[in-house]
């Protein structure tokens, strides 16, 4: 993702993280809701239009968790990018819980 973003203009970012700190500060009311636990939040740069799909993490779903950011060329968000999104959400749970059983192991 970091790859994707770099390669577009800061006006382009800042309105990928506006999008963000709208769902943020607002809650998932300013999300659409796409399958499963993944959301997007749309942002429109004044050339190009953005899709991010994300998922929220954390006891009180404080947490958002950025999962995949594509150009939106057509109406509806690519399967292959809610895959993609899916997947990535199994693998950073995956990773969590094998962090908190070494913890415990420790202890």
């Amino acid at each position: 993702m970091k790859t994707f973003l770099d390669g577009l203009t800061d006006e382009e970012v800042a309105t990928i993280v506006a999008g963000m700190k709208e769902v943020s500060a607002e809650g998932l009311a300013a999300a659409r809701h796409l399958q499963g636990e993944i959301f997007e939040v749309r942002a429109d740069a004044s050339t190009r239009s953005f899709r991010l799909l994300f998922s929220t993490e954390g006891r009180w779903s404080q947490i958002l968790l950025s999962l995949s950011v594509f150009e939106k060329r057509t109406q509806r968000a690519p399967q292959h990018e809610i895959d993609l999104a899916q997947r990535r959400l199994a693998d950073w749970r995956r990773r969590g819980a094998a962090m908190r059983k070494a913890k415990k192991q420790e202890s």
